[in-house]
């Protein structure tokens, strides 16, 4: 078997450098923030500004409302403690006395005021919601995967919870389907015909589609799912991260299946008998995936982000973007 490996955050080790964080005084942080900014002259700035305006797309000055945060108020060891990590990996290189509007979670709404989110809703205004790439150590899992994609299983492989009237939906109508490896992995709700145990993500790779539905908001499993040489199938998204699901474009970046989910059987069949179209969007979804993972570059646009909400609430008189 060719060899995966997975590109994840170790528990421990995400923990202990969010603690040492904490440990190094405020204003170093807010001291190098313009020269942490003055690095984007080393990226491309058509990219850093298209980015930034597409997480944050506020274009005029806003009001922050009366139950906004102050920064140096937001208690990062409370739960939900991973967001509050990731919050403050950026907030901590502005003044503290800043206040802004955190909605940490799933989130499947835009707010009436400026608000700094993981997830938000693609087909409304959304200029409210503004994205922050958060809960990263649990969404932001990429691999590299050696099997190519002519060697693997001509099935669809499904594995997660069911409770979601549109999951439990998919699973009555093709959980015994040949082309099909279905499995719910929770025990409570769903159907207990359904149950199957867990099964790692290199084994998911050993199938060439894999089934990635929203289940909250947005399908947890796609981002890496893109990185691999498997494929995605999947209705076209309704919610976005950082990971700009919004971009993803129909049977290019993924298999685009009906929201009714009637076409899977068709769609399946199709690429596994083109299989130049299959590797296309194996192509493409790895181009897309591309984008995350230089850590500088993802750093500035981050800051950047913050930088121009602060600007359009008023707070700051400089935008230092581009």
């Amino acid at each position: 078997m060719s060899k995966i490996i997975i590109y994840k955050q170790i528990k421990f080790i995400y923990y202990l450098r969010n603690i040492l964080i904490q440990m190094v005084p405020k204003g170093l942080y807010e001291n190098s923030l313009q020269r942490r900014l003055a690095s984007l002259n080393n990226f491309d700035k058509a990219v850093l500004l298209d980015r930034v305006n597409y997480y944050n797309r506020l274009e005029t000055p806003t009001l922050l409302g009366d139950n906004a945060h102050v920064l140096k108020r937001l208690k990062i060891f409370k739960s939900p403690r991973e967001y509050k990590f990731d919050t403050f990996e950026y907030t901590r290189y502005f003044k503290r006395d800043l206040k802004a509007n955190f909605i940490f979670g799933d989130v499947i709404h835009t707010y009436e005021f400026p608000t700094i989110q993981k997830s938000r809703p693609i087909a409304s205004d959304n200029c409210n919601a503004v994205l922050l790439k958060l809960d990263k150590s649990r969404h932001f899992v990429f691999v590299k995967d050696k099997k190519k994609i002519s060697s693997k299983k001509n099935m669809l492989i499904g594995r997660g919870s069911v409770y979601q009237e549109h999951r439990i939906r998919f699973m009555k109508m093709y959980f015994d389907h040949p082309l099909c490896d279905l499995g719910q992995i929770n025990k409570m709700g769903g159907n207990i015909k359904w149950l199957k145990p867990k099964i790692s993500l290199s084994a998911h790779l050993n199938f060439k589609f894999i089934l990635s539905l929203e289940g909250n908001d947005v399908a947890t499993n796609l981002k890496w799912i893109m990185s691999s040489n498997s494929i995605a199938v999947m209705p076209k998204p309704k919610y976005e991260t950082w990971f700009m699901e919004g971009r993803l474009i129909p049977n290019f970046h993924y298999i685009l299946i009906n929201d009714d989910f009637t076409d899977l059987d068709e769609k399946i069949k199709y690429y596994i008998d083109n299989e130049a179209a299959a590797q296309a969007i194996v192509t493409n979804a790895n181009r897309h995936v591309q984008q995350f993972l230089n850590k500088k570059q993802e750093d500035i646009i981050s800051l950047l982000v913050l930088n121009k909400y602060f600007y359009y609430t008023m707070q700051t008189d400089k935008y230092d973007l581009l």
